[in-house]
């Protein structure tokens, strides 16, 4: 289940989600930081609507396509991946197109903890929605005092350090 307080938000509903392609590096940053706080918040239901009704992923091995498995997805992973931290940043922008690469922290049931590393490719539709995501992970056990990420449960302060800034 998501961590944070169900909100009721209409999964058959494409809004506009700003900011809107075609991109410029600054939007595409922008876009980029409120995808993050949107997935430090852990609210499945708030980020599911980021995303048109039938996106398809593919998040390591698996295929995830629409809203509902988006959901079902990410409470899974929160419930496994626990205390998680993420930091995105940009590696490229096209119009309707973005590649970022993370890292994230979190640990397991047992306490043992994880730096995930990845690089996500993101299409986009004209209102802003995400259409695909292409995401690859490795995942790489650290011990409780090699954690970099550790503000406090929610969105990354303004002022934390970026992925560049932390040599990662």
């Amino acid at each position: 289940m998501s961590r944070t307080p169900m909100l009721n938000f209409d999964l058959n509903i494409e809004d506009t989600r700003q900011p809107l392609p075609p991109f410029t590096k600054e939007s595409a940053i922008r876009k980029i930081r409120l995808a993050e706080d949107a997935w430090n918040a852990k609210n499945a239901q708030k980020i599911a609507t980021a995303y048109t009704l039938n996106s398809q992923w593919r998040n390591r091995d698996m295929f995830i396509n629409g809203r509902a498995d988006i959901i079902k997805f990410l409470d899974a992973k929160w419930q496994k991946e626990q205390a998680y931290r993420l930091i995105k940043e940009l590696w490229a922008f096209s119009e309707h197109h973005i590649a970022v690469r993370y890292a994230y922290e979190w640990h397991d049931q047992n306490g043992q903890w994880y730096r995930s590393y990845g690089n996500e490719n993101w299409a986009f539709d004209k209102n802003g929605l995400m259409a695909e995501r292409h995401a690859s992970i490795n995942d790489m056990k650290i011990s409780e005092n090699d954690r970099k990420f550790t503000w406090p449960e929610g969105p990354r302060p303004a002022d934390f350090a970026t992925l560049s800034d932390l040599g990662l």
